[in-house]
């Protein structure tokens, strides 16, 4: 992503990714043990959690950032209205 489109808080949300993508590792090994199914269902809810919360972090950034006060004055009502329905179906 260019730095034009990266916004403050992409760094985090990828570093939260990251840790997510470290947990669901370890989930898989513990499909592939014998790691019972209520551990395991209980480790993916929480990687689960941890990739919508960072899903909602980038879109409210993405609302924030992309949609403020100066976009708003570079584009078109339409383009907007069609920009926040997109984003806002990944809520």
């Amino acid at each position: 992503m260019s730095e034009k489109g990266k916004h403050q808080t992409h760094d985090e949300i990828a570093k939260r990714l990251r840790r997510a993508g470290g947990h669901l590792n370890k989930v898989v090994a513990m499909i592939e043990g014998d790691a019972s199914c209520v551990d395991v269902a209980r480790q993916l809810h929480a990687v689960y959690k941890a990739v919508l919360n960072a899903k909602q972090a980038l879109v409210r950034d993405h609302i924030e950032h992309c949609l403020d006060e100066h976009a708003i004055r570079e584009r078109s009502a339409s383009e907007i209205r069609s920009e926040l329905a997109e984003i806002t179906k990944y809520l």
